[in-house]
């Protein structure tokens, strides 16, 4: 399965008059773009230090969107429900993560490795192959409530002192979670603040 789309639905296109302010502010950074041309085996890797200097490294100071998913295989049921959801069942579940920062000195807002990292540590051990009426907070484990609780993991996480000084202005901006291929409950940040 696909999860194509998971970016929130109030995502917008660039730009593109930022674009060209940039040309007219920088043109020896255009000027240093190489034209395509023909395909051809590269016989020199770019040198820091040499060919790129630190200083290079980030190309702007705007806020960027990284995402990154994750599978956990989880038994649940539900209660007040006349479905058969009231029985004990499971789901490979699927979660999609957008977090936004602004690109530290290196290009990179949060690398994808510490989003991994705090999913392994401290969101999954709790879903994971675990009966989830247990080992979550009490509730109806139903996605729109398990969806809440995963938001305030990685939120608590980013703004923890092990992440907060990694990644500027670090936020989640949503959590999308699959109970099925088709079907998810979503949590964005914005909703947070209108409530």
């Amino acid at each position: 399965m696909a999860v194509a789309n998971a970016l929130p639905a109030n995502f917008a296109a660039p730009d593109w008059s930022s674009i060209s302010r940039f040309a007219e502010l920088h043109p020896k950074e255009l000027m240093a773009m190489r034209e395509p041309g023909t395909f051809h085996i590269v016989d020199k890797l770019q040198q820091f230090g040499t060919d790129i200097e630190h200083a290079q490294l980030r190309y702007h100071r705007k806020r960027v969107l990284v995402s990154k998913q994750f599978t956990f295989d989880a038994a649940h049921h539900l209660h007040c429900y006349e479905g058969k959801c009231k029985n004990l069942h499971g789901h490979t579940y699927i979660v999609v993560f957008g977090i936004s920062g602004i690109p530290g000195e290196t290009g990179l807002t949060l690398d994808f490795g510490d989003i991994k990292t705090i999913w392994k540590e401290r969101i999954e051990p709790y879903l994971d192959h675990r009966y989830l009426n247990e080992t979550l907070p009490p509730m109806n484990t139903t996605a729109e409530n398990m969806v809440v609780w995963i938001f305030e993991q990685m939120e608590s996480a980013l703004t923890s002192e092990a992440y907060r000084s990694r990644v500027e202005g670090g936020r989640t901006e949503f959590v999308r979670l699959f109970e099925t291929p088709t079907s998810y409950a979503e949590f964005r940040r914005e909703w947070m603040l209108d409530e």
